[in-house]
């Protein structure tokens, strides 16, 4: 059955790239939150099996330090004149430096595989509340992980994930929320977080979800 979805998917996401290719549309993927590693897989559009013809990204890119950049097919990059792309955090040394360090560390310490790794246990940690109806879709590629919180009805439930998020916060652990209807909650951890710390702030999810049911 996975497979078949994988599949499906895949089928899917191939026709945005058909349409561009039919109109002659620049098809950009935004890899400033979904790149390195993230989605258990370098980049994120890897996981739909199409290729873009340009790539943002930033964020994990310098651990930290302020930097972003475009990557993308040589036929458009070339068109660039020299000194012609540029960016707010664009070409800072020490931050380039600092990139280069962290693709050594994603590659020294295996993060991509890592990242899968954390996803799976944050989701089936996330499947038994799943199944007692206090949250809904735990969905996403490897560590970039999400469920909504919904209702006994199954409706969107914004102001329940406030009181998961809330009751959280006083445990020690910080989550956030998004979507449009505001009932989303996003796990954000670290991809090189240690099994202990990770197994502890699973264990304040679980007691969030428990103390801010009803």
């Amino acid at each position: 059955m996975s497979s078949n979805k994988n599949l499906l998917a895949r089928r899917q996401a191939a026709i945005p790239r058909g349409i561009c290719d039919q109109h002659g549309i620049v098809l950009i993927a935004d890899e400033v939150q979904s790149g390195f590693a993230r989605t258990g897989q370098m980049f994120g559009i890897q996981n739909s099996g199409i290729a873009p013809d340009l790539v943002t990204i930033a964020k994990s890119l310098a651990g930290g330090f302020p930097l972003s950049g475009v990557m993308g097919r040589a036929a458009l990059m070339d068109t660039v004149e020299p000194g012609g792309l540029g960016g707010t955090y664009a070409g800072n040394p020490a931050a380039c430096a600092a990139a280069l360090a962290v693709l050594d560390v994603i590659a020294d310490e295996n993060l991509i595989e890592r990242a899968n790794v954390l996803g799976e246990r944050a989701r089936a940690r996330l499947a038994t509340a799943c199944k007692e109806g206090r949250i809904a879709a735990v969905r996403g590629p490897g560590a970039m992980v999400a469920f909504d919180v919904v209702t006994a009805r199954g409706q969107p439930d914004a102001d329940g994930a406030k009181r998961i998020t809330a009751a959280a916060f006083e445990a020690g652990l910080i989550l956030l929320t998004c979507g449009i209807h505001g009932n989303t909650i996003r796990l954000l951890f670290p991809l090189v977080i240690s099994d202990a710390l990770f197994a502890e702030a699973l264990d304040m999810l679980e007691q969030s979800l428990a103390a801010s049911s009803g």
